[in-house]
């Protein structure tokens, strides 16, 4: 295009819209407006000449960029200011090297940091080697020192236990004493309790034989020999009864063994559910052979069940003839009744009718009054109309006040029947305070007849301070035992924990274990910063957005400039 040939002698745009083309030239000579050369600078040329710009002040303070200069399709446009209009149109290749090396010269000083780290690192597991010879040195001399803080709180305890061990023994010794002589208590009653029964039901059983001696004494001879026949053979019964017991217990345990055998065996199982089946098939065919067996002629077969069938027909007919004398039975019984009560029934109808024509003769009589009234009413004056007026106020005021009192007295008597089943109530409760402080009594007066003997209780505590004496002397020889066998396991630990600690393989077992920790948790924490690394280092996300948003932002521009075209 011949617009792509023309030289550079258009206007710069100005802020508003596209630069005009500058006067054409004489013979497309090279234009001299700038005069270059000279000790002018750019920024300070003339005013109003064509090299110069035509701005203020504020435009010779800003600097001209070469990024500045975006080249369009008609060439390159003048120079603008950096601070003044739009920074680029479009972004050519330029633009996208200059942001290519400023990413990549990030890219290098990220690089270089992290190269630095890792020497870092590097230089701190050179040193590490030394740091963990010189841990396992503490170590041992920590546990040395944890060998004798034991020793010493050991011999700390021994001397509390040495200079105040009967103390705590006894206290510990009187509260665990009490609490079974409590229980004592209550067993040795309820041990009184059952031999008073005992002995009650020995001497029933006792009274019981006296009784059947006296009995079997007052006996004929031949009746003696019978029950003597009887007891023995009750005796053999017996006998027999414990001996059958037996073989059932021992049978009811060879039935669980065989179930649970069965239980764990599905062949058995299925050979149980076979051997019901012929048991029930055989059952069915012993009942179809007695039934043919019973079976006679067609004849007799023919007879037998026409006397079954006239059976059956009889026994329905009198069923039938049953239900219809009962219910004929029951409307007897309903006449009867009717009949019986007649008389009441008709005296009650009769007064009844005799109170309605009772009733219907007082509404009459009203009716008629009522209507004498009415008559009366039309001839009565303005003055006896309001007196009667009055009368009714009055009446219907007393009426209402009445009627007050009468709701009163309801609110009033049910607050009364409240009130007396809270009384009710609090009688019931004083009533059962009253049995609980009777009980009370008794239990203080019983405890009080115990507490009278004053001698006994003394011999009881004498007897119990002697067992607890004993159970001391019992204790002491039993702690001295078990210190002799603690101080013995004691020195047994102390000699292997000493072969332990002796011992190559433990020590370097030690040291391994040590060292698999430490590196572990360097792993984990080399794990998690590549991780942090690699997520702070991932710039594809960051590049597909911005190529997205360079595109769509060249769309918008190349539209917009089409649009101005137009």
């Amino acid at each position: 295009m011949s617009s792509n040939h023309r030289p550079p002698t258009a206007r710069p745009s100005s802020r508003g819209g596209v630069g005009m083309a500058a006067r054409p030239t004489s013979s497309l000579r090279t234009p001299s407006a700038t005069r270059i050369g000279t000790g002018m600078p750019p920024n300070t040329s003339r005013p109003g000449s064509r090299g110069g710009s035509t701005s203020t002040a504020g435009v010779l303070s800003s600097q001209i960029k070469v990024a500045d200069r975006p080249v369009t399709q008609q060439g390159l446009s003048g120079m603008k200011m950096g601070t003044k209009g739009p920074q680029r149109q479009i972004m050519d290749k330029t633009y996208y090297l200059g942001l290519l090396r400023s990413k990549i010269n990030d890219l290098t000083a990220e690089i270089n940091k992290l190269q630095k780290e890792v020497e870092m690192y590097k230089q701190e597991n050179s040193v590490y080697l030394s740091y963990e010879k010189r841990a396992e040195a503490l170590a041992g001399e920590i546990k040395d020192f944890q060998g004798q803080l034991a020793d010493y709180n050991m011999v700390c305890s021994y001397q509390f236990l040495i200079l105040n061990p009967v103390s705590s023994v006894l206290c510990f010794l009187k509260v665990q004493n009490d609490r079974e002589a409590q229980s004592v208590d209550i067993i040795f009653t309820e041990k009184q309790a059952k031999e008073k029964l005992i002995q009650a039901v020995e001497e029933d059983i006792e009274r019981q034989k006296k009784v059947a001696d006296d009995i079997i004494k007052d006996m004929s001879q031949e009746n003696q020999a019978k029950y003597m026949e009887m007891k023995t053979a009750n005796e053999k019964l017996c006998q027999e009864l414990v001996v059958q017991q037996q073989e059932l217990d021992a049978l009811n345990v060879k039935e669980e063994s065989l179930r649970v055998e069965i239980a764990h065996s599905q062949v058995k199982q299925e050979a149980v559910k076979l051997y019901e089946k012929l048991h029930e098939l055989e059952e069915h065919r012993n009942q179809m052979v007695t039934e043919d067996k019973n079976m006679g002629s067609p004849q007799e077969e023919r007879e037998r069940l026409l006397n079954i069938l006239i059976h059956t027909k009889h026994t329905e007919k009198t069923n039938h003839f049953r239900k219809v004398i009962q219910r004929i039975d029951m409307d007897l019984e309903d006449h009867q009744d009717f009949l019986e009560t007649f008389e009441e029934v008709k005296s009650q109808e009769l007064e009844r009718k005799a109170q309605t024509e009772a009733n219907i003769i007082l509404l009459l009589e009203r009716s008629s009054r009522n209507v004498n009234r009415m008559k009366q009413i039309s001839s009565v004056t303005n003055q006896e109309l309001k007196i009667m007026q009055e009368d009714l106020t009055f009446k219907s005021s007393e009426m209402q006040k009445s009627q007050s009192t009468a709701k009163n007295l309801s609110t009033e008597s049910q607050r009364l029947q409240m009130d007396l089943q809270k009384m009710e109530l609090l009688e019931g409760k004083m009533v059962d305070e009253l049995a609980s402080l009777k009980g009370k009594i008794e239990q203080t007066k019983k405890d009080l007849e115990i507490y009278n003997n004053l001698p006994a209780l003394k011999a009881a505590g004498e007897e119990k301070k002697k067992k607890l004496q004993d159970d001391k002397e019992k204790l002491t020889k039993r702690s001295r035992a078990f210190k002799k066998i603690m101080e013995h396991l004691n020195t047994e630990y102390e000699r292997l924990k000493s072969q332990l600690q002796e011992n190559e393989t433990h020590s370097q077992l030690t040291n391994l274990e040590r060292k698999w920790q430490h590196h572990e948790q360097n792993n984990f924490m080399m794990k998690e910063f590549i991780a942090t690394k690699s997520q702070e280092s991932d710039y594809q996300p960051v590049m597909r957005n911005v190529k997205r948003l360079i595109t769509e932002y060249n769309k918008a521009l190349v539209d917009s400039l089409q649009n101005t075209k137009s």
